[in-house]
């Protein structure tokens, strides 16, 4: 696991880099294409309108001239004096047009901007005598130039047109991303959804990696509790049937007292491990009763009392609670408090001191158990609860356990709507506040 996992890191990393890659090309080929089918659009645009402009020129405004001698004939006469694109029509009239031919090659919200004139060109400036003045920026704009020229047998084919019609579309690269928002949007879109992919997957990898060392310690802790109570259940048959033994009634109690102990003790450990699989199914049935507090947590101290005498250490009991009636198993309640008294006993320094107090807080009865044990690290805190997880201290089997006592008292806390506080310094010692509903504020009591 530990060779694979970088592994697996890495390639779902080139593949997300690769897959964000392609996604910008794809992204830029688009709008090279999109500006491709613009310029396209907008030349046959404004080839459409000079057109229109030049069909609606003819037969319009009539001019009577008489003949000049300079001129041969009536015709040639009229194709120097003809009225000009500007002469016949006003500037929104052109307009008009414009708008259609863009229009016709669906470039209906496309803004614009045209004028129509004789063309002279300095530096990069479009000069347009009628209208304005065009600058032809090829980042920013695209202009369209389109010549406005009378189809004539007596003029030559190479002749340079008289006018012509300009057509500015300015930013058209901010138009194109606009029109293509939806589609940059939702490639924006997957490419972060495969980015969260990325992250959670990861995320379950280093949570299955971390369960698995978990797993592996809890097998360890395991195969070293039944171990020694085996070993030593073994020593003590090997020692009944030592003849001495035998004739000696006292050492023949004292070794089937510790066998029976070591058993004791065997079938608490699977005990657990047992109730610990039913709190996984959701199993576990409570037999709530309307007890008094202060009376199970009597009987919790009393099997932990022997413990803390061994070790001479100090429990100190502050029963200052004037109402202690809640809704609660008895078993597992007692369990619970067994389990947070335990703890304190089990990761405790020299001058081993326990409080216990019992206070009401409004609708709420509350139990603190503080100790000055080794205490707990912020990252400690945050696992706790978690099944299996066992605080790291130094030694894995210098306390002795499979890491499901707090995730048991969790469980059991939750199941009678109550809260746990933890608080800890490491190296001082740990608080632990249990908040469960009095009787009288619980609804619909069972």
């Amino acid at each position: 696991m530990k060779k694979i996992f970088p592994i697996i890191t890495v390639l779902i990393l080139l593949s997300l880099l690769g897959l964000i890659f392609f996604q910008v090309l794809w992204i830029r080929g688009s709008l090279r294409s999109e500006e491709q089918k613009f310029d396209e659009h907008l030349i046959m645009a404004t080839y459409h309108a000079s057109e229109d402009l030049m069909e609606e020129s003819k037969g319009l405004y009539p001019i009577e001239r008489k003949v000049n001698p300079l001129f041969g004939t009536d015709k040639l006469q009229s194709e120097f004096f003809r009225p000009t694109v500007v002469q016949r029509f006003n500037k929104d009239e052109i307009q008009q047009i414009v708008r259609k031919a863009f229009d016709k090659e669906n470039l209906h919200k496309v803004p614009f901007e045209f004028a129509v004139s004789s063309l002279s060109i300095t530096g990069t400036e479009l000069v347009s005598d009628n209208f304005f003045k065009l600058y032809t920026d090829t980042v920013n704009n695209k202009v369209q130039i389109a010549p406005l020229e009378y189809q004539s047998d007596n003029l030559s084919e190479n002749a340079e047109p008289q006018e012509v019609l300009m057509v500015i579309v300015p930013h058209v690269k901010s138009f194109i991303l606009k029109s293509m928002t939806w589609l940059i949007v939702v490639s924006v879109l997957f490419t972060l959804i495969i980015i969260a992919t990325f992250f959670i997957t990861i995320r379950a990898l280093l949570k299955q990696k971390k369960l698995s060392e978990i797993k592996s310690d809890f097998i360890n802790n395991m195969t070293h509790e039944f171990k020694t109570p085996l070993a030593t259940i073994s020593l003590a048959v090997d020692a009944l049937r030592n003849e001495k033994v035998e004739q000696d009634r006292n050492k023949m109690h004292y070794f089937m007292e510790v066998i029976k102990e070591e058993n004791r003790r065997m079938n608490k450990q699977v005990e657990t491990i047992l109730q610990a699989a039913l709190l996984d199914k959701q199993e576990v049935q409570l037999n709530l009763k309307k007890l008094h507090a202060h009376t199970m947590i009597e009987s919790a101290i009393n099997n932990i009392s022997l413990q803390v005498a061994e070790k001479q250490g100090k429990l100190g009991i502050h029963f200052d609670a004037e109402n202690d009636w809640i809704m609660a198993d008895e078993v597992h309640f007692t369990n619970m408090i067994n389990n947070l008294l335990d703890n304190a006993v089990k990761y405790s320094k020299e001058e081993l001191n326990i409080e216990l107090t019992t206070k009401n807080l409004g609708t709420e009865f509350c139990v603190i158990i503080s100790d000055n044990g080794i205490g707990m690290s912020k990252e400690t805190l945050h696992h706790i609860f978690e099944k299996f997880y066992r605080a790291h201290t130094g030694n894995v089997h210098n306390v002795k356990g499979f890491g499901l006592g707090l995730s048991y008292v969790k469980t059991i806390i939750d199941a009678h709507n109550g809260t746990i506080k933890t608080e800890s310094t490491l190296g001082k010692g740990s608080i632990f506040t249990l908040l469960l509903p009095l009787a009288e504020s619980v609804n619909n009591p069972q």
